[in-house]
């Protein structure tokens, strides 16, 4: 039914859990990586950022893009477009976790955008002959690879979701962690299989992605401002939301015509027959 909220109930117990400490080894990782290149005795920052990494970047591209339309669909989950969409159900049914990734969110986009600018890594693709390496989609050559903006999104989502929805048995709780972490892995470094970023790209912007997504978390434990979604008059602005967005993502399928965006299409579709029959019925 739409309106048991048994997960939102399950997701704020669980998120009372998490701790700030929790905070602390991904910031010292973020620490170390800038100390590191701060004392290197490269020539700049740029050049000995991509060159600590070429050998691994082209190893794992070469090994990655052996099955390019695995990591092109895998890739696209990094794009809140397409990603979101297969959690938009539990704006309904767990409002409190979608209020994590609603802050997490904002938190990330301000971070991605400040930190590559002042970074400003160009892409591998600005940096490397192109036929040297997998290009899979489009040639991405800005100055905007770290950190990488997907793999920030999609850490971030995986986290909340494995904090909203962690289990209490400890057989359950490494399974789900287990699952949960292959899952970012693959996402994330899919973003060097396509050549769109260098490993310690999707490293740094998976491990923000997380930091946001605990701050997110820690930001929300004891504040409920999308309850108002619980009243079902306003799930008509919701529907107009749903069509609108599954509207873009037909675009994208006209353009690319790729799986994954049939799956994030069809998550829509189910979220937005579901609240209509909980409107139809309430009237």
């Amino acid at each position: 039914m739409i309106n048991n909220f048994e997960l939102d109930t399950l997701a704020i117990d669980n998120f009372r859990k998490v701790k700030l400490w929790l905070l602390i080894p991904p910031f010292l990782l973020l620490i170390s990586f800038f100390l590191f290149f701060s004392f290197s005795k490269g020539t700049n920052f740029v050049d000995e950022y991509v060159e600590s990494q070429k050998t691994l970047f082209y190893f794992l591209n070469s090994n990655l893009s052996e099955y390019p339309n695995l990591q092109f669909n895998l890739t696209q989950l990094g794009d809140a477009l397409i990603l979101y969409p297969l959690v938009i159900i539990f704006l309904f049914y767990a409002p409190r976790l979608w209020q994590a990734l609603l802050t997490s969110s904002i938190i990330t986009l301000i971070v991605s955008a400040v930190l590559k600018n002042i970074f400003a890594v160009p892409r591998p693709a600005a940096m490397f002959d192109n036929d040297s390496f997998v290009i899979v989609g489009k040639t991405l050559s800005g100055h905007t690879s770290l950190p990488s903006g997907h793999s920030m999104t999609a850490i971030m989502t995986i986290t909340i979701l494995l904090y909203a929805f962690m289990p209490k048995k400890n057989f359950h709780k490494i399974a789900w962690s287990l699952l949960l972490l292959a899952l970012g892995l693959l996402i994330t470094f899919s973003r060097v299989g396509v050549g769109a970023h260098y490993p310690f790209d999707v490293i740094i912007g998976g491990t923000i992605g997380y930091l946001a997504a605990i701050i997110g978390i820690k930001l929300n434990k004891n504040v409920g401002w999308l309850n108002w979604i619980k009243n079902k008059r306003f799930y008509p602005i919701f529907m107009l939301i749903l069509l609108i967005w599954a509207f873009l993502i037909v675009k994208k399928i006209v353009a690319l015509n790729l799986p994954i965006f049939y799956l994030s299409l069809l998550s829509l579709v189910i979220t937005f027959f579901i609240i209509t029959n909980a409107y139809v019925k309430r009237n």
